[in-house]
């Protein structure tokens, strides 16, 4: 019954993102959905190792479980666990893959989920503080 209902809540934000028009509020109706196909399209993929498809097929069977930190009935925070734990997921998938495959299962914004992502490991921010080592010197 649960699976039901979060499936018909699925149908309905999907329906609601194709009717709205372009920005920002199309693209967080959207993004449950886009979540859920990236997580199963990742699941099949042979480039994810392991440890990514365990944490990937956790997150989705949480997903789709009626057994919730938060129950799905409470209103807009019902399913922010939900979200909460399919970032995660796709943070940690993230960093162990090449962008290039979490890119190839996304099937919404990408401007979205590179910012879900954040910058690679080892990139540095241009605008950000730059922290100089001082070195000590002799005398």
């Amino acid at each position: 019954m649960t699976v039901l209902g979060l499936g018909v809540s699925c149908l309905v934000l999907a329906l609601v993102a194709w009717l709205l028009p372009p920005g920002l509020a199309k693209e967080v109706a959207r993004f449950v959905p886009c979540c859920v196909r990236a997580v199963f399209a990742l699941r099949r993929d042979p480039r994810v190792p392991r440890r990514a498809r365990f944490v990937l097929a956790f997150a989705g069977l949480y997903t789709l479980s009626g057994i919730n930190v938060i129950p799905d009935f409470v209103p807009v925070i019902g399913l922010l666990d939900n979200v909460i734990v399919l970032v995660v997921a796709l943070r940690y998938v993230g960093r162990r893959v090449a962008r290039e495959v979490l890119f190839a299962a996304w099937s919404g914004n990408p401007a979205v989920l590179d910012r879900l992502l954040g910058r690679p490991r080892g990139q540095r921010d241009p605008d950000g503080p730059r922290w100089r080592r001082r070195r000590i010197r002799d005398r």
